[in-house]
């Protein structure tokens, strides 16, 4: 059987472990764009590497010690700006979601306490307990920060799973101090599923025979895979719990190859492996900030976007042959632009190719923007030689330029060197 691990409230549950005072009360961890780094006296900017999943950020600015709260969120003119990436089931109580604003999460939990984030002690925890499942499980998959799959087959017997997760989750909780919930199935989808009917801090196991009652009143939204337009798509077709989907075989499989492994998912007859190794398949940075008319500031933030994000590519030795330039303005007006290119990596070139991504981008000159992001993608490992399209000569003299560029700002940070433009 596959198991699920999740850790529950993530986020909170590390904050509760520097401060266990923090226990049983309403708790909740606010999330905010950081903006400093366009600040022309910016200095110790983050860089994470971690393959932990989406919801780590590349870039990270910590936060001071004097700002571990609600001031971390604060404008100067004391104007409460942010949103909440989790909360306690404390606070839910309140009905505090995800993705609230602060201001709103604190009308309706005026004692709510908000912390900052701290991407370095989840980065540190969750290693922990990656490290910790491979001394208990022969195959484990760090699929996020905050979620694993294991493979018990062969390892523990069947009828010897509940015993198990049950044993296991305690165990986590005594060595690592966080709170799983952890789900058990023949496959990783219905362990996933299995997991979210464990929540809080509990175990379930999902045998086949069991299966059919087991999903039968789960609405679709539920299940891993179904998002809006195929929720909108099921209820349409008046299937609203994953029961009906099984029942109605025919009609998942007339929407064509997605919908019919969806099906094969949600009556378990089709599952994944478990990949103990996950490999980074793009990196980006986005930024979302107050709106902003003046095109030679945004050229500017273009700038100083690109280049951490070249810090980023040049440390983890890889070349993107893909790169992705998308601008949001105000009014919900969205524009991108993206180019395909196989040539030796280096920060100046970068530096251009997104400042013209950026006037490609730039359809809506007469409204403000909000956020720029810049990702990219395809990575490479091609010889110098193969991928130049120019002069060597030339290329081994702007290679070597990043290159000297990139150990300064290694050894002083990242902010250490920065372009005339951005100043």
């Amino acid at each position: 059987m596959k198991i699920h691990i999740d850790i529950d409230c993530f986020f909170v549950s590390a904050a509760r472990i520097k401060e266990p005072n923090l226990e049983g009360k309403p708790v909740a961890i606010g999330g905010r764009s950081d903006t400093k780094i366009f600040n022309k006296d910016a200095k110790e900017q983050s860089v994470n590497f971690e393959n932990s999943g989406s919801f780590v950020p590349t870039f990270y600015k910590a936060y001071e010690k004097s700002d571990d709260d609600i001031n971390a969120f604060k404008d100067a003119d004391g104007r409460v700006r942010g949103i909440l990436t989790t909360s306690s089931y404390e606070a839910r109580a309140y009905g505090i979601k995800t993705a609230m604003s602060i201001r709103e999460a604190l009308t309706l939990c005026s004692h709510l306490i908000i912390k900052a984030p701290d991407m370095s002690l989840y980065q540190k925890l969750s290693h922990e307990l990656h490290d910790f499942l491979s001394s208990k499980i022969p195959l484990v998959e760090q699929a996020s920060i905050d979620e694993f799959y294991g493979d018990l087959s062969g390892w523990i017997d069947d009828e010897d799973i509940p015993r198990f997760i049950d044993d296991l989750r305690h165990e986590i909780k005594e060595v690592i101090k966080l709170p799983v919930s952890i789900g058990a199935a023949s496959t990783r989808y219905i362990a996933k599923l299995a997991t979210s009917h464990a929540k809080p801090f509990g175990c379930r196991a999902v045998y086949l025979h069991e299966l059919d009652d087991f999903i039968e009143k789960i609405p679709v939204g539920e299940f891993a895979g179904i998002g809006k337009s195929m929720k909108a798509k099921l209820q349409s077709a008046q299937i609203h719990t994953l029961g009906e989907i099984k029942r109605r075989r025919g009609t998942l499989e007339s929407w064509g190859p997605y919908a019919k492994e969806l099906y094969a998912r949600v009556c378990g007859t089709s599952d994944d492996k478990i990949h103990t190794k996950h490999k980074r398949k793009s990196i980006g940075i986005s930024r979302t900030f107050d709106p902003i008319y003046n095109r030679n500031e945004l050229k500017r933030r273009v700038h100083v976007l690109a280049r951490h994000l070249s810090f980023a590519i040049l440390k983890l030795k890889v070349i993107p042959t893909v790169f992705h330039l998308s601008i949001n303005y105000e009014m919900s007006q969205k524009s991108h632009k993206n180019i395909t290119l196989c040539e030796i990596f280096t920060e100046k070139k970068f530096d251009s190719l997104c400042l013209t991504l950026f006037n490609e981008a730039d359809i809506y000159k007469r409204l403000q923007v909000i956020r720029i992001s810049i990702n990219c993608s395809s990575f490479t490992r091609e010889s110098k030689k193969e991928l130049s399209l120019l002069n060597f000569a030339d290329e081994e003299k702007m290679q070597k330029l990043t290159e000297y560029s990139q150990n300064i700002r290694e050894k002083y940070g990242i902010d250490m060197l920065k372009w005339g433009s951005e100043l």
